[in-house]
């Protein structure tokens, strides 16, 4: 469970973050690009911080995380100029994709029936577990 400290500092680190990359897609010209991040999570001792990342539109989310796995020094160095008077030392940031979106919408699709397995049998192959 998260203590109060680890949810404030995740927190902190999630609105700078938003802030950092946003400004770095703007600056680099790229259209029809949204990320977000979506949640942080910080080990117990501050020295990790797993950040989920949104992309939309979702096709591009695995460039779009290799190229920010690869900036990573640099967003830590950005990050660690704006908290720099809240945090002695910056977690090490571990990138991840958020594919929840991805996940509701499959749900919602299967609720409204638009993938209905009565009228198309094929589709229970695809919802059968391994």
């Amino acid at each position: 469970m998260e203590t109060n400290r680890q949810k404030k500092i995740g927190a902190l680190l999630q609105n700078d973050l938003v802030d950092i990359l946003q400004g770095e897609v703007r600056k680099n010209g790229m259209t029809n690009l949204i990320i977000s991040v979506s949640k942080v999570n910080v080990t117990s001792d501050l020295s990790i911080a797993k950040v989920f990342l949104s992309v939309f539109p979702s096709e591009k989310s695995g460039e779009i995380l290799v190229a920010v796995k690869s900036n990573a020094p640099m967003i830590k160095h950005d990050l660690a100029q704006r908290v720099k008077n809240q945090l002695r030392k910056v977690p090490n940031l571990i990138f991840f994709v958020d594919d929840s979106l991805d996940y509701i919408d499959n749900i919602d699709k299967a609720l409204k029936g638009k993938e209905n397995p009565v009228q198309n049998p094929e589709l229970l192959e695809k919802r059968k577990k391994s």
